[in-house]
């Protein structure tokens, strides 16, 4: 059931008055979790089970906005082989391609949705020497180039699939251990963390060498969650596994940080970029906490630090944090067994 609410009391008298919370309560924990991007199918998304065992589920919601509930659609509910690690929803704003969901667990999978409900569209397997692959930690759809997904792997590898005729692009041994995200920056360019504790970029056209723009301090730190700003694509956000801490990065400037948030009181879990905004970023973790920070100027106090412009408490530790590109002044965050979108 969806309900509304109050915004946590650190928001400003004016936050508060134009905040607006939904929440939805799902039969089990939820892990994956996404907006849908398409025009005509707004405040709907996709929110993903964690079980541990193979059988989990997928549910698309919808918000209706006259009773301020969401729902989830029984037609486009469906099994789904291990907790997806990723849900994204193929970046079509205008609507003119199918309207398909991907996911990631053991294989990246296409789902085609229709009003009467998904089918599987495309399971994309690299290793067909064998059934077993190694496990996909994430992926990214390209949105300047849609035909293109990039995977991670556990297997050290990156694999850019061309998913139209459902064939490799490239696949990359990417780092020395570990990847655990992957995230487009352009056409041709991506980016990735990995358990080694290094971001690197890649270009298509030079597929031989990559850039390694930050290494952790501290030795075998992994690095495990990775945002690049699409509104200044000079600019990267990431994450250090069970840290507090998120690490801003200027690819301009490799191996120093421009700067790192220190207000999470607990390890942090995830980050968005806002899609509108080349300077607001949003952060969740362990401490219950969504954070979102203005990074311009105008946002740093006296000492160069920066504090978080808005504060919402939930009420456990937040595993996800999607930022909606069509609805850009909402924000969603998956927390035990319920989704909430946020309006910020």
């Amino acid at each position: 059931m969806g309900t509304g609410g109050d915004p946590d009391k650190d928001g400003s008298g004016e936050q508060q008055r134009r905040t607006e919370i939904f929440t939805y309560e799902a039969p089990w924990d939820i892990y994956a979790m996404n907006w849908s991007v398409r025009s005509d199918k707004k405040y709907r998304l996709a929110v993903a089970s964690l079980l541990e065992q193979y059988s989990n589920r997928v549910q698309i919601v919808q918000l209706d906005n006259s009773t301020g509930e969401i729902r989830p659609d029984p037609a486009l509910s469906f099994d789904h082989p291990y907790p997806p690690t990723k849900l994204v929803f193929i970046p079509d704003k205008d609507c003119q391609r199918p309207d398909l969901l991907a996911t990631s667990s053991d294989f990246l999978r296409l789902w085609q949705i229709s009003d009467s409900g998904m089918e599987l569209k495309s399971l994309l397997n690299n290793n067909r020497s064998t059934e077993f692959s190694g496990p996909l930690t994430s992926f990214d759809w390209n949105e300047a180039e849609p035909r293109r997904i990039g995977t991670s792997s556990i297997d050290t590898t990156c694999t850019i699939w061309d998913i139209e005729r459902e064939v490799v692009d490239t696949q990359l041994i990417a780092h020395d251990k570990e990847v655990y995200d992957i995230a487009w920056g352009g056409v041709g360019v991506f980016a990735s963390v990995s358990a080694d504790g290094s971001v690197r970029v890649f270009d298509l056209r030079d597929k031989e060498n990559s850039t390694i723009i930050y290494d952790s301090p501290e030795p075998n730190t992994p690095l495990v969650r990775l945002g690049w700003n699409k509104q200044d694509p000079r600019y990267m956000a990431t994450i250090v596994m069970d840290s507090k801490k998120v690490v801003v990065l200027d690819i301009r400037f490799p191996t120093l940080p421009v700067m790192e948030l220190q207000s999470h009181r607990a390890s942090v879990n995830a980050v968005a970029w806002a899609p509108h905004s080349s300077c607001h970023l949003c952060t969740a973790g362990d401490d219950s906490q969504a954070l979102i920070w203005d990074l311009s100027s105008t946002g740093q106090q006296p000492d160069g630090s920066y504090d978080p412009i808005l504060i919402y408490t939930a009420g456990a530790e937040i595993e996800q944090l999607q930022w909606s590109t069509s609805l850009p002044d909402w924000v969603a965050i998956a927390f035990s067994n319920k989704l909430q979108i946020l309006r910020v």
